[in-house]
């Protein structure tokens, strides 16, 4: 089966934002009172950041190297973080409504930014209106079938209750009367087996991708165990927009699903926590991954080699085309925070940061990790951007931009071939081909100097990029009675030489 893969994404750079914790505009009229701005974010607490408020501050995105935003959900919810729809066709108003979204992909679009949506189709929130028609009916409502409800309400025996969860210690009460995503009562399963439900789903992702989106997240896509579904919405999709980028929430490795009949790629999170598995190698927070449920098994120490290895696993277990536009992350709105799970050591986050912007697959940066916002398990890896300068790490943002201007300003470094040519101890060195261009990027996470030995395609000349605070390395000519480090078989021999926690990049154009 032929992969078709938006050709867009491979020069991207992402920016996810969770629009309630990023910005407020003045445009937009909140309808009450609303938690602290700074204060610690609470699990239901509205900040008040909007859609107007993005839109002011694209123009410090587009300095930082942003050429895509992923929104996390902005259809109208009544939770902070928009993943319990109440009206899948509608902007929430406390984002400024469907005019503060039109105004923000105008002017995202006029800065050559493109901007995904959050899509969230296993299930809806209890306020989603054809759900509360249900309560309100029972049996008798039309809608009942858009929901996999108990035979006894169907049968008319007796009604829904889903508010289970109201009263003291009685939050993960299990609703009564209807299936809901692991048993939350306020998040009621959709039937994608009905035929009007599923019309009314697959005409939302067409809605917004007319509207002017650039593609969709997909939510827990493997919940909706109905490979039919999800060809159907690509289909539907790409016959809105032929270049809709589709990438699905799946945590694990998992190439059925990139088949290039469901999705483009997925949030690679087996990329993201090896990344951080070898730049925090003796400073991760053990403590911390322990408390979080995926985190505690993806995240584990590796050194070079076995960081190598992984690598090349990932870079070779899925079809170049899809390798080409995985979502690269190295923390979510899920996560703990990278800074966090790698103890605050700043150092060691230029060094991810550095290896998720030049491997294979589209960086996306998590709002406010550039300027070394902690946060640990939710809602606290939801902090609020930073509005006092004093609190803004101004340095790491400088070396996160220069990371990006890397990747943008040289093609070798985002697109084509990559192939791990030395790795050692805590290091590795990786060699990126495209056409005619060549990238060398060699990462040393260990505590001690390294040496790698690493053989180049032909003798031309490479030059290091500036990377602000990081420790950079040397390449010399291999030696050991080599002829001007020629191996003989029209590979060139070099020595690059790290220091403790350094890198080294070197370009040829």
């Amino acid at each position: 089966m032929t992969v078709d893969t938006p050709d867009w994404v491979r020069d991207a750079v992402f920016y996810q934002i969770f629009p309630d914790r990023f910005a407020i505009s003045p445009r937009v009229a909140k309808p009450g009172p609303l938690e602290p701005w700074d204060a610690p974010p609470t699990q239901h607490g509205f900040k008040g950041g909007d859609l107007l408020g993005i839109a002011e501050r694209l123009d410090d995105l587009l300095d930082l190297g942003i050429s895509a935003l992923y929104l996390t959900p902005v259809v109208a919810s009544a939770s902070n973080h928009r993943y319990h729809a109440y009206d899948y066709l509608r902007v929430d108003p406390l984002l400024g409504g469907d005019d503060a979204l039109r105004e923000l992909l105008d002017a995202a679009h006029e800065r050559g930014i493109r901007v995904i949506l959050d899509g969230v189709l296993n299930h809806s929130g209890r306020g989603f209106w054809p759900f509360h028609h249900v309560i309100e009916n029972g049996a008798a409502s039309p809608y009942r079938h858009w929901f996999h409800l108990d035979e006894a309400v169907l049968a008319g025996e007796r009604p829904l209750d889903p508010y289970p969860d109201r009263g003291p210690r009685r939050r993960w009460a299990t609703p009564r009367g209807y299936r809901s995503w692991w048993d939350l009562p306020a998040l009621p399963k959709l039937n994608t087996s009905d035929p009007v439900a599923r019309e009314y789903l697959m005409g939302v992702a067409e809605h917004w991708l007319r509207f002017g989106a650039d593609g969709w997240r997909l939510d827990v896509p493997q919940e909706i165990d109905d490979p039919s579904f999800w060809h159907e919405f690509r289909a539907r999709c790409r016959a809105v927009r032929d270049d809709a980028y589709l990438v699905g929430e799946i945590w694990d490795e998992a190439p059925d699903w990139l088949r290039g009949d469901r999705f483009d790629a997925l949030m690679n999170y087996p990329l993201g926590t090896a990344i951080l598995g070898f730049a925090g190698r003796s400073i991760l927070d053990h403590g911390l991954l322990r408390r979080h449920d995926l985190y505690r098994r993806m995240v584990q120490p590796l050194d070079g080699p076995a960081f190598a290895e992984r690598l090349m696993h990932l870079m070779t277990n899925y079809d170049p085309d899809v390798v080409a536009v995985q979502l690269n992350l190295i923390g979510s709105h899920d996560t703990p925070r990278a800074l966090s799970v790698l103890g605050g050591d700043r150092l060691a986050l230029r060094l991810a940061t550095l290896l998720q912007a030049v491997l294979p697959g589209a960086p996306c940066v998590y709002y406010g990790d550039e300027v070394g916002l902690e946060g640990r398990l939710d809602p606290d890896n939801r902090r609020s951007m930073p509005t006092d300068p004093a609190l803004v790490d101004w340095s790491l943002r400088d070396f996160v931009r220069a990371a990006m201007a890397a990747r943008r300003d040289h093609v070798a470094l985002r697109r084509g071939d990559v192939d791990v040519v030395a790795a050692a101890d805590g290091a590795l060195a990786i060699l990126r081909r495209s056409d005619d261009s060549l990238g060398l990027v060699a990462v040393n996470a260990g505590e001690a100097p390294a040496t790698l030995d690493v053989a180049l395609p032909d003798a031309r000349i490479l030059r290091p990029i500036a990377l602000p605070d990081l420790p950079i390395g040397e390449i010399h000519p291999a030696g050991d009675g080599l002829a001007y480090g020629s191996s003989g078989d029209g590979t060139i021999e070099r020595r690059v030489v790290l220091p403790p926690r350094g890198v080294l990049v070197l370009v040829d154009d």
